[in-house]
């Protein structure tokens, strides 16, 4: 938005958020524990302070409008909506009861309105598993292991800190396909969980030999070489045994699920099965490839976060990729189909996790999204959206009227506004940079208060 207004005189900007909240992954998916990342939000609020950029909350796109309403009303229609589903194993046993995703548990710890009801169980068991070994599994794993009293000063959701109060967890599992070198984490991270205080960290010195290839991978790879001297260093540490209250991590290499298996009580996951692994190189890619060796072994848990990747959905009246979950376009031009022939769809872009694929940090995206906006002043420069005897768009007063038409009750920045200074003023009280109101009637009402 800020690229826009700035890069072309006269341009209007609205922003429909499907949430009455704005700042997407910023208050839903950062870890409430790494606030220096949420100053990104000063730079939208300067952008939403704008008389040129409107905030419309509380909007939902398939619903209360529709993409093709939404192309009829605008020059440029911008779809960021990133990934809001789960990939999943297909393997038996996945809907039993303790089984999470990580994008379910993040949302629940930072108060999304959709996942204030997971109440994940964290009393039944000394065990929890994270299916895969990237960034988010390391935030959920962190978040579990933390001591609350760290936790008690952010603005993690209240009734989430009181879970992990009284959780009985004290040993986690990252479990990966491949091996360190392989992992998907980044080095700042990595660092961080492994410094946690009063956690004993459990590698395997046998995990940590490398192969030709793997050599070769850190050559190429600064990061891959940082992650795995990291978990060197940190198999080498003499581990405190003798102090009761300290929790453990463990990094499982090498091991594929397979099955999630029950417990006594039949509904509830009791343990995981895993096939250990063997890295191969897979000709095509020149990626190496975890292969089954056909030897499993078990490992008890009662409950599970699988973190192995989000996935977009597609919307009505627009293309997508379904295999890999995006929508197929030209640095940001939404095309018609992924085939050879697809013309490009005009005035339609896409940024984000729903035009990449669902990986990358802030920065990465903040840069594709450069790409986009460029694409679109091009377009612009080229008179695409001015043609003389093509109709004349309505903009912000057609979406006014479409919204009024099917009862849509939107909330405004000024209704964001109302939320975010009763939040604040609720934290304040204990000692917290804000307390989340996290049911959507709260959200709605506190937005229409004052």
């Amino acid at each position: 938005s800020m690229k826009m207004l700035k890069g072309r005189e006269g341009v209007r900007v609205d922003i429909i958020d499907r949430l009455p909240t704005p700042f997407g992954l910023v208050r839903s998916g950062v870890a409430p524990d790494h606030p220096e990342t949420k100053i990104v939000v000063n730079q939208f609020s300067r952008v939403a302070a704008n008389p040129r950029c409107s905030f419309f909350g509380n909007v939902t796109l398939g619903s209360d409008l529709s993409l093709s309403e939404l192309r009829k009303t605008y020059d440029v229609v911008v779809l960021a909506y990133g990934a809001e589903s789960d990939r999943s194993f297909g393997i038996p046993g996945e809907d039993l009861r303790g089984i999470h995703s990580a994008r379910e548990f993040v949302w629940w710890y930072n108060g999304h309105p959709d996942m204030c009801n997971l109440a994940p169980d964290l009393t039944n068991t000394d065990s929890a598993v994270v299916l895969g070994q990237g960034n988010v599994a390391l935030d959920v794993a962190r978040i579990l292991l933390r001591c609350t009293t760290e936790l008690a000063s952010t603005d993690i959701a209240d009734y989430a800190l009181d879970a992990l109060r009284s959780s009985t967890i004290r040993k986690v599992y990252l479990v990966g396909r491949r091996g360190p070198v392989q992992a998907a984490c980044t080095a700042k991270e990595l660092r961080e969980i492994l410094g946690l205080k009063n956690v004993n960290v459990y590698i395997k010195e046998a995990d940590l030999a490398t192969s030709p290839a793997d050599k070769e991978e850190m050559r190429n790879s600064r990061i891959k070489r940082r992650v795995y001297e990291l978990l060197s260093k940190a198999a080498t540490v003499h581990q405190e045994n003798n102090d009761n209250d300290r929790k453990e991590l463990h990094f499982v290499f090498f091991r594929k699920p397979t099955k999630f298996l029950p417990s006594e009580d039949g509904s509830t996951v009791g343990a995981m099965e895993l096939e250990k692994t063997l890295l191969k190189d897979d000709g095509a890619t020149g990626k190496q490839v975890a292969v089954g060796t056909g030897e499993f072994e078990e490992l008890k848990c009662g409950i599970v976060l699988k973190s192995i990747g989000y996935k977009s959905l597609p919307i009505e009246g627009l293309s997508f990729d379904k295999y890999r979950g995006v929508v197929p376009n030209l640095r940001g031009r939404v095309l018609s189909s992924e085939s050879e022939t697809a013309t490009v769809e005009p005035g339609l872009y896409v940024v984000g996790w729903l035009k990449r694929g669902p990986t990358g940090i802030v920065a990465t995206n903040l840069h594709c999204a450069e790409e986009t906006v460029d694409s679109i002043l091009e377009d612009d420069r080229k008179g695409l959206f001015t043609d003389p005897s093509g109709p004349k768009r309505q903009g912000r007063r057609g979406l006014l009227e479409i919204l009024e038409q099917k009862n849509a009750r939107y909330v405004p920045f000024d209704g964001w506004e109302k939320i975010d200074t009763k939040e604040k003023a609720d934290g304040e009280l204990k000692n917290k940079p804000r307390e989340k109101i996290t049911r959507w009637n709260e959200l709605l009402e506190a937005a229409r208060e004052g």
